[in-house]
């Protein structure tokens, strides 16, 4: 099976050692837990809502780098180190998944640096292999 390995230019891809997503010959994209980090200053916004967008704007961009959108989203991770923050993002993931809401799950958990108030991850079908099957 190959892959398409799609890199953001983020600070922890090179450091640890991933990809922002990977894309395999079948349709799949796997997006790899994403924070958010303003794209100017390279640093987290204060609130966890500002966060959020800007991992869903990262998540949005290696979705359409590999010919996708939120609407093929069918799993999403909500990883957060207090799950407080999490009903204030509501509203906004309401609006990002729209009419085509993914599976989801929000786990509380430490994140890799605790400037940061929520992780996201997605799973992604492509349009084009989505519709075969039985």
């Amino acid at each position: 099976m190959a892959h398409t390995r799609i890199h953001s230019g983020g600070a922890f891809e090179a450091m640890i050692g991933y990809c922002r997503a990977v894309k395999t010959d079948d349709g799949w994209i796997h997006v790899a837990g994403t924070v958010g980090v303003d794209p100017e200053t390279r640093k987290p916004p204060e609130s966890v809502v500002d966060q959020c967008r800007c991992a869903l704007d990262t998540i949005r961009d290696a979705l359409n780098r590999a010919g996708a959108g939120f609407e093929d989203v069918v799993r999403v991770h909500y990883i957060l180190p207090d799950k407080a923050d999490f009903e204030p993002c509501w509203p906004l993931l309401a609006e990002t998944f729209g009419d085509n809401p993914p599976a989801a799950t929000m786990f509380e958990a430490g994140l890799i640096d605790p400037v940061y108030k929520i992780e996201i991850e997605v799973t992604a079908k492509t349009r084009a292999t989505a519709q075969h099957g039985p």
